[in-house]
């Protein structure tokens, strides 16, 4: 599996873009795709190496100093450059832009996990030279960063001479007119330390505000070359000379370990023993268990594509980012950009739980537990939160976040989505319906839904009978502070009967007392969250036979989206926000999102009557939306709408179609697209049932195929134009239902398809 491209030199967006399409990551550190050489001076470059987790604090001021308004966020952190080498072929330095470019193109192999630069290049002088550099951030040793330098000198004979940095003084990067990057570039990274040992250099440097550290280490090998570092500018430089004759190739290793205070007492230490330990594995070990890991991965997270070569690469490219996207140590959760660039600086949202964890759940589930972890561990800091915004009770999850704390700073399309709350209990749900691992529920995960279910009653209000919730925003930011938002709404109920659910479950296995007591939870409050799920107020129309977004939705005036000027997308952009709240206008799925998630709460024809209506007003100007859009009309049977919207997904960031690729991927975007094949083409569900599947084929394909692992069961589908196939690879036999009748697969089972 692998994707290439050529260099393009003469194009510096596509320069930029490929910086983010060719990082390197693995869930704890993430390299942009920088030339090692640099770029000529002015060529905006965005140079970034980044630790998921790792943040410091950053003032955001307030033009109204009001009671609980956020004036301090969270920030990923650019943490030193272990980037840099500069190559000279006797005396003259490599550069793509200057001499002669003979060939130049970029590699990245998703099967042995790394990516390339292999170029052709003659220097002004005529001396010609291969290069080849390979780049690996390793699955297995999730510290270390590997650049594999090769030099082969084809028609010369003279010194090969590298200068490899290693720089503390780094910045973050920063864009004024951009809101999804920060609008100034501040000295987050303090010089603590600057040391070398032998021919190893050791950066340590603190937060200015947080009072976390990080230490790089960085070390060379080349065979045969005199070597020497020197400390300078808080970081160090190594210089490494060899001589080649025509036809010699020289291979520099470039080890660099990075290691935080966030999970290391002593960041030295640990980047000291670290480093060792790499590098006495050697390269071709490492690029073993790179290889190892990744198969091991592939044997659920597997889709293939026959009819569309293109979309088969961006799906499995979209795969691979999850991966190296998703946190895995119970520490951090996964960016809104990942790992690739400070797009949103850095900060977690509600996607992880939406977009993400669905595609975990069924692949490897075990980073699904990592991440649910990672919440569990801000369960503190979400129910001090609550406290700020008045509540008695429960926890508040914030709408952005890296280490537990609200970072929005604009509260009504931002802190008011308390839907972040169902969004977090209902990913609980969604694993334990998936693995079965009740004993997790009992550890952490009943704790997450019972606080979500306090909150909500603390929220809502008892109106005539009905149990409201008011004054939130829902998935659309296009329309804010509204009362029962349906979605928010319909989410507010699964979580308090799944609450009401999991106290029997633990009181019934003997497990409810240990959190019972921890956390102060009554029968009475149990009696309060069914009392309340039973009345919460659904949104429906009778004329439109819809449910409408909120209360007050179907009394504003439609916006007129086909008058609108294409070069006013996103609205965001171009219209104050009180004019959008007061039009009919969708940035993305909300309630269509709802007719996915809880697809049972409605009849079908009032899922197809919302589906229309609102594909008429939403701009999807969100990443998020087009692969709802997808899966709900697979649903509905709208099989070009559906293909449709799952292309404009799906190859989003491989081929930058829109635009702003340089600032990192969109990953629940990934997560989406794969969820457009898997629950939207193949009709796949999970409910208290079991799992069902609706399956269907879009008419571009001849065929696809992929794996799930259900419990513990690993399955195979395969989809043709005449059939579904369901092999049973590992496990026990499971029940599946296939357009509504039950099956069992004990190892294969082949069904017709419908058209």
């Amino acid at each position: 599996m692998q994707y290439r491209k050529d260099i393009r030199i003469d194009d510096p967006l596509s320069l930029l873009a490929d910086e983010t399409v060719f990082h390197n990551a693995n869930g704890y550190i993430g390299i942009r795709a920088n030339f090692e050489e640099g770029y000529p001076d002015g060529m905006d470059t965005i140079r970034g190496s980044y630790i998921n987790g790792f943040y410091d604090f950053t003032g955001m001021k307030q033009a109204e100093k009001l009671c609980g308004l956020v004036e301090e966020k969270q920030t990923m952190l650019n943490t030193a450059d272990t980037q840099g080498i500069r190559l000279f072929l006797d005396g003259e330095e490599m550069s793509l832009f200057r001499g002669r470019v003979l060939r130049a193109e970029r590699v990245l192999d998703m099967s042995r996990g790394y990516t390339e630069r292999n170029i052709l290049w003659q220097s002004p002088g005529g001396k010609k030279a291969e290069i080849t550099i390979r780049r690996t951030a390793s699955f297995a040793r999730p510290s270390l960063f590997l650049i594999d330098y090769s030099v082969k000198a084809l028609d010369f004979s003279g010194g090969i001479h590298f200068v490899s940095t290693h720089r503390g003084s780094v910045k973050n990067y920063s864009n004024p007119d951009d809101p999804r990057v920060a609008s100034e570039s501040a000295l987050h990274l303090l010089p603590v330390r600057a040391v070398t040992e032998g021919t190893a250099s050791f950066v340590t440097s603190r937060t200015s505000r947080s009072g976390l550290l990080v230490t790089t280490a960085v070390d060379h090998v080349l065979k045969g070359a005199e070597t020497a570092v020197r400390i300078e500018e808080h970081g160090a430089a190594t210089e490494i000379n060899i001589r080649a004759e025509t036809g010699d190739e020289m291979r520099l290793l470039k080890y660099a370990v990075f290691a935080d205070s966030l999970r290391s007492g002593d960041t030295e230490k640990t980047a000291r023993e670290e480093l060792k330990e790499a590098m006495a594995a050697g390269a071709e070990e490492l690029y073993r268990e790179q290889e190892a890991y990744l198969a091991k991965f592939r044997e659920g997270a597997f889709l293939e594509i026959d009819g569309d070569e293109k979309l088969d690469t961006a799906v499995k490219y979209n795969m691979y980012q999850l991966l190296q996207s998703a946190g895995k140590d119970g520490r951090a959760g996964v960016a809104a950009k990942g790992l690739s660039g400070e797009g949103y600086e850095g900060h977690c949202f509600w996607d992880t739980e939406m977009y993400i964890e669905p595609f975990f759940n069924l692949t490897d589930p075990e980073i699904s537990k990592k991440l649910i972890s990672w919440r569990y561990a801000t369960l503190d800091e979400a129910r001090k939160n609550a406290v700020e915004l008045g509540h008695k009770k429960g926890a508040l999850f914030p709408w952005r976040t890296i280490m537990g704390r609200e970072c929005s700073g604009y509260f009504p399309s931002g802190t008011a989505q308390y839907h972040i709350n169902g969004d977090v209990a209902w990913s609980v749900i969604s694993y334990y319906l998936a693995t079965g691992d009740f004993d997790f529920i009992a550890e952490k995960g009943a704790e997450i839904v019972f606080e979500c279910a306090r909150l909500w009653l603390d929220t809502g209000s008892w109106h005539k009978g009905r149990f409201e919730i008011h004054d939130v925003t829902g998935p659309d930011e296009y329309t804010c502070m509204v009362n029962n938002n349906y979605f928010t709404n319909l989410e507010a109920k699964y979580n308090l009967r799944w609450a009401v659910r999991l106290y029997r479950m633990l009181g019934e296995e003997g497990r409810l007392d240990t959190i019972a007591e921890k956390i102060h939870l009554a029968s009475g409050e149990i009696r309060d969250f069914g009392e309340a799920e039973n009345a919460v107020y659904l949104p429906y129309d009778a004329g439109l036979g819809i449910n409408p977004q909120d209360d007050s939705f179907l009394a504003k005036k439609k916006w007129d989206l086909e008058n609108t000027p294409k070069e006013n997308f996103p609205l965001l952009l171009h219209y104050h926000p009180l004019h959008l709240y007061r039009h009919q206008v969708c940035k993305q799925a909300d309630t269509v999102l709802a007719h996915f998630i809880f697809e049972d709460a409605q009849s079908k024809q009032t899922i197809r009557n919302s589906f229309l209506y609102y594909e008429g007003i939403t701009t999807h100007d969100s990443s998020l939306s087009t692969c709802i859009f997808s899966i709900v009309a697979s649903k509905l049977g709208y099989r070009e709408k559906a293909y449709r919207y799952f292309g404009d997904s799906a190859m989003l960031d491989l081929f930058d179609a829109h635009g702003n690729t340089k600032d990192g991927i969109h990953t629940a975007n990934m997560g989406g697209a794969w969820m457009s094949i898997v629950y939207g083409f193949a009709g796949l569900r999970i409910k208290e049932e079991g799992i069902f599947f609706s399956p269907g084929i879009p008419d571009a394909w001849n065929a696809y195929r992929f794996r799930i692992r259900y419990r513990d069961s690993l399955m195979q589908i395969d989809i043709d134009k005449s059939a579904a196939r369901f092999t049973l690879l590992s496990g026990t036999a499971k029940k599946l239902r296939i357009y509504g009748k039950t099956h069992a697969l004990r190892d294969t089972l082949e069904i017709p398809l419908r058209n």
